[in-house]
C-alpha cells in the first residue's frame, strides 16, 4: 500500500495548504477549503501542518496527506516534525506520509538522519525527509527515508542565501545521487518553474504559497508594480 501511494504521485502536483500567525485563513476550516479547491483543480496530494488542520482536511478531502508539525530551532529557523511525540500524533491520525526535518541539525539529541532511522524502526510509515543539501538527502535516504523534498533549501543557516528562487541545481543533483523520489518544493511560483523542476529530475512538485497564500501573492504584485514606478 505504501509503495502505491508514492507511485500515484509521480509527475503530479502536491499542494501545501498552510497558514501562519495572523493570516486570515489560519483556521482549520479554511485550510481544509484550500485543500478541497486543490483537489478540484487536479492536485493528487495535500501537504499540511498541525493536527487540527489535517483532521479538518480529512473530513472533506480524500487525497493522500503529507502531515507535519512545524516548530523552530533556538536560532529561529524552521523545524519540521522535530519530536517523537509529534510523530506519534501524526501516525495516530493516519497521515499517509510524514514529513521529517532531515537536516543535520540536532533535535531530541539526534541529527535528522538519526531521527529518521529511529522513526522507521518504530513505525510502519512513509517518511518524507525535508532537506537543504545533497549530503543531508543522502544521509536521510541511508537512514530509511522513502522520499526527499528540497523544502528546507534556503531556510537553514547554511543555505539562507538561496531563498529567492527554486533550487533547480539541488533537484538536478539529487535526481542523480539518490534512489528515492525527489519532491521539488520551495519558491516554485509558476507552471513554467514546475515544468522546469520536472525536467531537472523532480518526481513530484509541491506548490504552497503561490496557491494558498493570497496575502503573499498580492504582495508580490504590489512590490513588482512599485519597483517599476520608482
Amino acid at each position: 500500500m505504501n509503495s502505491l501511494i508514492l507511485k500515484a504521485l509521480k509527475g503530479e502536483i502536491i499542494v501545501s495548504c498552510q497558514a501562519e500567525k495572523d493570516d486570515p485563513f489560519n483556521k482549520p476550516e479554511y485550510i481544509a477549503l484550500f485543500a478541497k479547491a486543490a483537489q478540484m483543480g487536479g492536485a493528487k496530494c495535500v501537504r499540511s501542518e498541525g493536527i487540527d488542520n489535517i483532521l479538518a482536511i480529512k473530513r472533506i478531502v480524500d487525497l493522500p496527506i503529507i502531515g507535519l508539525v512545524k516548530d523552530t530551532y533556538e536560532d529561529g529557523f524552521v523545524k519540521i516534525t522535530g519530536s517523537f511525540k509529534d510523530v506519534e500524533k501524526l501516525v495516530k491520525i493516519n497521515c499517509d506520509i510524514i514529513a521529517i526535518d532531515g537536516t543535520f541539525r540536532v533535535r531530541d539529541g539526534l541529527t535528522g538522519p538519526d531521527f529518521i532511522y529511529q522513526i522507521k524502526q518504530k513505525n510502519n510509515c512513509l517518511v518524507l525527509a525535508d532537506i537543504s543539501t545533497v549530503e543531508e538527502a543522502i544521509a536521510s535516504v541511508e537512514a530509511g527515508a522513502d522520499c526527499v523534498a528540497t523544502t528546507l533549501s534556503g531556510y537553514t543557516p547554511e543555505t539562507q542565501n538561496k531563498n529567492l528562487h527554486p533550487d533547480f541545481e539541488l533537484i538536478k543533483i539529487l535526481s542523480k545521487k539518490v534512489r528515492v523520489p525527489i519532491f521539488a518544493e520551495g519558491r516554485i511560483k509558476t507552471p513554467m518553474e514546475a515544468k522546469k523542476a520536472i525536467e531537472m529530475g523532480a518526481y513530484s512538485i509541491v506548490i504552497g504559497s503561490a496557491i494558498t497564500r493570497p496575502r503573499l501573492i498580492t504582495s508580490w504584485f504590489v512590490t513588482s508594480l512599485n519597483s517599476h514606478q520608482k
